[in-house]
């Protein structure tokens, strides 16, 4: 949280506004229009991030942003291997298809950086 803030809040003022929460993502460039999904982030920050409504996300309202509650972390990467890995769509990993796609496990949070491979024995 506390890096997140010390890269996007320019100022220094200890909150996030609008055009600092943009700037995080997209630079205009010289550009008039801004793309659609610019827009869409724009409407999400003043609808959803800022909850207070006051201009500015504060350290509570930004960690709701990059650490929300309601995400598993370990549910999605579990998701993510298997979606990569299951080659025949069965819903289930064979050891083969682990094998095949090793250095995506290997990479994985989920496996401990492939520590738990290294563990497992059957």
């Amino acid at each position: 949280l506390q890096e997140t803030m010390e890269d996007i809040d320019k100022n220094s003022d200890g909150f996030i506004d609008l055009e600092e929460y943009i700037g995080d993502m997209y630079s205009h460039d010289g550009d008039a229009d801004e793309p659609e999904w610019v827009k869409t982030e724009r409407e999400q920050f003043v609808e959803f991030r800022d909850k207070n409504h006051d201009g500015k996300m504060d350290k509570e309202e930004t960690k709701d942003w990059i650490l929300p509650s309601d995400y598993d972390h370990a549910e999605a990467e579990a998701r993510h291997l298997v979606y990569e890995s299951d080659q025949d769509k069965d819903g289930k990993l064979t050891k083969e298809e682990i094998v095949e796609k090793y250095d995506l496990f290997v990479g994985s949070q989920a496996t401990d950086f492939g520590e738990a491979l290294v563990r497992h024995d059957e």
